[in-house]
């Protein structure tokens, strides 16, 4: 063997020695990011000191003296989705949630199926109001078949804005928009100025691509924390983007 066939050999050697030292940090990586041993955002608190949660049936049976007593500040909770769903959960979540020191509002998983004023009165329904309440929120992302055959833009728009008012006017609290980054560009963008936005970022900070003018930001779904022990061990994690004084002094009254 050549000298030079020694040197292209230990070149080769120490190339796939590289190659396979960095699948296996990505593998690693992947786990401790899947198990929520890692998270991608982790924002400072001494930034964006308020925080949050939302919740679904997925966390089951929630202990609400226990998870409101981990450095949390406001929880929303699942109500409706749809025109006729009610989330299983929601009625004693929203009761015993209302005995803790949290700010609590409820959420509503939009449908492009369905009229946006009947999604309306299924949350109006359910959902009964009481002072100092967090604004109803608006979950507009992707499900089933939809991130692949996005719904015509216009139509969302006709049904989204329907629902708003009637939440705006029975309420009198100007509604919340939770949106991913994919539904704000295609839907929100432009559109509703007007309302506070909640934005789902869960790899990068919101305004790392653009600059979102957001008051909550969902920043992680693989948070974990103590009193829930439903088949979903995670959490999502969100901040309010502002003071404690400022988070305490809103209203969000119309």
């Amino acid at each position: 063997m050549t000298i030079a066939s020694k040197k292209n050999n230990r070149s080769k050697a120490i190339l796939l020695t590289g190659l396979a030292g960095m699948i296996i940090m990505a593998a690693v990586m992947y786990v401790l990011l899947d198990h929520g041993i890692v998270l991608m955002n982790n924002p400072p608190a001494k930034k964006y000191p308020i925080r949050g949660v939302d919740v679904s049936n997925y966390q089951g049976k929630i202990d609400w003296a226990v998870l409101s007593n981990q450095d949390i500040d406001f929880a929303f909770i699942k109500a409706t989705e749809g025109s006729s769903f009610v989330d299983a959960s929601f009625s004693q979540n929203w009761e015993a949630a209302q005995k803790t020191d949290l700010r609590m509002g409820a959420y509503h998983f939009f449908s492009y199926d369905s009229p946006g004023i009947t999604q309306a009165e299924n949350f109006i329904q359910t959902v009964q109001a009481f002072e100092g309440m967090l604004p109803p929120v608006i979950d507009v992302e992707f499900y089933g078949d939809k991130e692949s055959n996005h719904p015509d833009k216009e139509a969302v728009l006709v049904e989204l804005r329907v629902m708003l008012q009637e939440l705006e006017a029975h309420y009198g609290l100007r509604p919340i928009i939770y949106a991913t980054k994919e539904t704000y560009n295609l839907y929100i963008a432009d559109e509703f100025s007007d309302y506070p936005l909640w934005i789902r970022e869960v790899w990068f900070s919101p305004n790392e691509c653009r600059d979102y003018a957001w008051t909550f930001w969902q920043y992680t779904n693989r948070e974990k924390l103590e009193g829930y022990s439903g088949e979903e061990e995670f959490i999502d994690m969100n901040l309010f983007y502002g003071t404690g004084e400022e988070f305490l002094s809103s209203s969000w009254k119309t």
